[in-house]
């Protein structure tokens, strides 16, 4: 028999708040993180607004600031979710669990790029002809580069961090499949908890790509959403007829998984129940999701036969729900293949991207953080900017405002660029 997981702690960091309940009634009041960026001058590119977390310090959430001085925003984003789950689990004082049974997966990103020092050394070292001198584009990228930021980048160091933060020294993972890559690492985090490998397991997500790259690469992609730009907070729009891409957001969520008899002897708080964890890849396109939605309907299936549960147990979906014309379609048409046109059409669906933002690594743990609040409250989230519905999304999308459904049993999809699909099923603890 598998082993019993539980979630017994929750962190965030997001462009809505810092923290969980802040987070919460923000979403369930239909606000909107979008604004203009400032993280660096965007006037130029098609698309000048993002959602990004404001004003934030570091310090409340480490022991020692200093030692990630050099870290990019992904990192930070990283620590203070992972402080607030871990406080959130009991562990606030002291690891009251066995540091070799207790590991880290993350789904994070790259750090900063240091875009800065690229452009400047290669126009240092650009020749009358428009050729470049290598020579003195090495000179110029040694006095300019910093080698711990280099190191910074890699994808790996918010695990990293994590761990050593917090002494845990059970099994280090990340991973970074693209939009999936949260709950890809919160279903493999399951896994190791429940065949025994683990305990426990720091696990969620984190990213920021509100850089030049990041911007520049959406936009020659036509992912993501160049208008309204007087009104940002309108621009992203899932399901809606005038959709025109998601919006890049940025930040975190952690959650700490645990064993049920594990929690149980503790005494710690549990949140809810991880049943069931799905994936699959579409193996199709780089940047389009199989326009029979099969890769997506695969995950949930797959995703349900694992909790044991059936289509009509499930009471709210946490769409995938992008903003973008073959998403939203495809999303929609692969929720009908598993549930039924009758089924699908009775569930409540929405998307939270509408209003955060797409966290991209870090979308799925925020959006599985949802469910939880979902369960515990009676409540589900709207789908704001839902104006015009478009005829193929003809599902019950949640517009506007938040509703009060019964929820027992919650889906939530994860659908990532290069074909990868992952889906989880969150339930009501019940002893």
């Amino acid at each position: 028999m598998a082993r019993r997981v539980v979630i017994t702690g929750i962190g965030t960091c997001n462009p809505l708040a810092r923290e969980v309940e802040a987070t919460w009634q923000a979403l369930l009041a239909g606000k909107s993180g979008i604004r203009d960026i400032f993280i660096f001058d965007a006037s130029t590119f098609p698309t000048t607004f993002a959602a990004q977390v404001e004003n934030f310090d570091l310090a409340p959430y480490v022991r020692d600031v200093s030692a990630l001085e050099q870290a990019g925003r992904n990192v930070l984003f990283a620590m203070a979710a992972g402080h607030d789950a871990m406080q959130d689990a009991g562990f606030a004082d002291t690891l009251d669990a066995d540091p070799d049974r207790f590991g880290v997966y993350t789904g994070s990103g790259e750090g900063r790029l240091d875009f800065h020092s690229l452009t400047h050394s290669i126009a240092d070292a650009l020749k009358d002809d428009g050729a470049i001198d290598m020579a003195r584009f090495a000179q110029a990228a040694m006095e300019r580069y910093n080698a711990l930021a280099e190191l910074e980048q890699e994808p790996n160091m918010p695990a990293n961090h994590l761990a050593a933060e917090y002494g845990l020294r059970g099994p280090s993972y990340s991973n970074l499949t693209a939009c999936a890559a949260s709950t890809q690492a919160m279903g493999e985090a399951l896994d190791l908890v429940r065949t025994g490998r683990v305990d426990l397991m720091l696990t969620g997500g984190t990213h920021s790509m509100i850089h030049p790259l990041g911007v520049a690469g959406f936009n020659l992609l036509t992912a993501i959403s160049t208008e309204p730009k007087d009104e940002p907070w309108r621009a992203s729009r899932p399901f809606d007829r005038d959709r025109g891409g998601f919006v890049l957001g940025e930040g975190s969520t952690m959650l700490v998984l645990e064993e049920l008899d594990h929690a149980r002897r503790r005494g710690a708080h549990i949140w809810a129940e991880l049943v069931g964890f799905g994936t699959s890849a579409d193996a199709y396109r780089m940047t389009d999701i199989h326009p029979e939605g099969r890769g997506p309907a695969a995950s949930m299936q797959m995703a349900l036969d694992d909790a044991g549960v059936a289509p009509e147990e499930i009471d709210y979906i946490s769409a995938h729900g992008t903003g973008t014309h073959e998403n939203d379609r495809v999303e929609t048409m692969a929720v009908k293949r598993i549930f039924g046109e009758e089924g699908a059409r009775r569930v409540p669906i929405s998307s939270v991207k509408s209003e955060l933002g797409h966290l991209i690594a870090a979308a799925g743990a925020t959006e599985l953080m949802t469910c939880i609040l979902a369960i515990r409250d009676g409540l589900v989230p709207p789908t704001i900017n839902l104006d015009t519905p478009d005829p193929e999304c003809d599902l019950d999308y949640v517009p506007h405002q938040a509703r009060e459904v019964a929820c027992e049993v919650c889906l939530s999809n994860s659908f990532g660029f290069g074909g990868q699909n992952d889906s989880l099923v969150i339930r009501r603890f019940v002893s």
